[in-house]
């Protein structure tokens, strides 16, 4: 939204390292490329090692590393934090710090002095203010569900220009050695249709999972599950994750599109959801004292949790349903729910090594030809696109 771009998932677990390395270098087009960090700069698989941690990539691609520290509640001690980031790992990559939530002219000052030793050069200061991202459970809140969303960028990249060193920041990014190049992909002649569902709803896609549909010959074709009263003509409708829960009355009062999934599925429509699509096709959803009436395919409940569910998931597929037996697979769970009152002879497709699943570490939920995980998977890796958009 910011920049204007696709933005690309970088995940060496659910990658491999020569696809992540790989995906970078072909969507690297621009200038310069932004990889946000997710968690802290060194978690990743476990607590053991650096596998699939932020450092882990900039590893890879060989990326300069910009430390963004909070110093809301510290000041000398900001230097520890920074000291032990940079020292943690022989080779840390960082190349700079940005103070964030910096409370007031002395506060920044007495963070500087303390850095000074460091030799690290301090790319800027953030102000601590009321200008901030919102989000909820599940991390930032979509695009989608912001109207006001384009006036509060401005108004924070202004602040960040007035408080950052871009030209710093720009020259040390000109300072990274070149990566191989890779050769493009093919994209196959189009043959079937996938409806994919995208709303407010459903909006939890990798770019780089709807891109591989097409290229193994899929056109797709949007649809929202809120307001729309029909779905495409297709040859596989694909409901990703979002916060069915959230809008659980829009969805419960569109009777026409929940009578239709159902029955497009009892007719041997190829259906493939993930997390929000599972809880979709449930029979409803309970959440804040509420509950919505859902398609109904499984005889099953989703109840909304306090608990999260967040896992690096490994598993293998044990019986075919939508794609073929004995694959193994590397995904991701997050969620707040849970699947209640699953009959005993429901049909699970996926044995989880690593992670929960839906339940026991048995994931994947089969109904006549539709297949719906908590888990999310990146195609390529799993070999899931062709499967998918050609049924084979």
């Amino acid at each position: 939204m910011i920049s204007g771009n696709d933005t690309k998932n970088l995940d060496v677990w659910l990658m491999g390292e020569n696809e992540l390395v790989q995906s970078f270098v072909k969507n690297s087009t621009s200038d310069i490329s932004v990889i946000e960090g997710v968690m802290g700069y060194y978690d990743g698989f476990d607590g053991k090692t650096n596998y699939a941690s932020t450092h882990h990539v900039a590893s890879l691609l060989k990326s300069p590393t910009v430390l963004v520290l909070d110093a809301s509640r510290a000041a000398r001690s900001i230097a520890a934090t920074a000291l032990g980031f940079a020292k943690f790992h022989r080779s840390s990559r960082i190349v700079g710090i940005i103070l964030n939530k910096i409370g007031s002219k002395k506060h920044e000052n007495m963070c500087k002095q303390a850095l000074a030793s460091l030799n690290v050069p301090i790319l800027g200061s953030i102000l601590k203010n009321s200008e901030r991202m919102e989000s909820r459970h599940l991390g930032l809140i979509p695009v989608k569900e912001q109207k006001s969303l384009q006036n509060k960028i401005r108004k924070i990249s202004r602040e960040i220009s007035d408080s950052l060193d871009i030209y710093k920041i720009i020259q040390i990014c000109k300072n990274v050695p070149q990566l191989p190049e890779v050769k493009p992909k093919k994209f196959k002649k189009p043959t079937t249709t996938v409806a994919v569902a995208l709303d407010s709803s459903f909006n939890f896609y990798y770019h780089d999972n709807l891109e591989a549909l097409r290229r193994e010959g899929a056109k797709l074709k949007f649809f929202s599950p809120v307001v729309d009263k029909k779905v495409p003509r297709c040859d596989l409708i694909y409901i990703g994750g979002g916060f069915p829960e959230v809008l659980g009355q829009s969805l419960e009062r569109n009777t026409t599109m929940r009578k239709l999934i159902k029955k497009r599925a009892e007719d041997g429509t190829s259906i493939y959801a993930e997390c929000g699509g599972l809880m979709y096709l449930t029979k409803s959803i309970s959440f804040s004292k509420k509950k919505y009436k859902m398609v109904g395919l499984f005889d099953a409940e989703t109840q909304m949790t306090k608990k999260m569910t967040l896992n690096y998931t490994e598993g293998r597929i044990k019986s075919n349903c939508l794609v073929s037996s004995p694959a193994k697979f590397h995904a991701h769970e997050f969620h707040y729910s849970k699947i209640r009152n699953l009959p005993r002879d429901a049909k699970f497709v996926y044995d989880l090594k690593i992670g929960e699943g839906i339940s026991d570490k048995k994931d994947a939920i089969c109904e006549y030809n539709t297949l719906a995980s908590y888990c999310h998977l990146y195609f390529d890796s799993a070999k899931y696109a062709s499967k998918l958009a050609t049924g084979s």
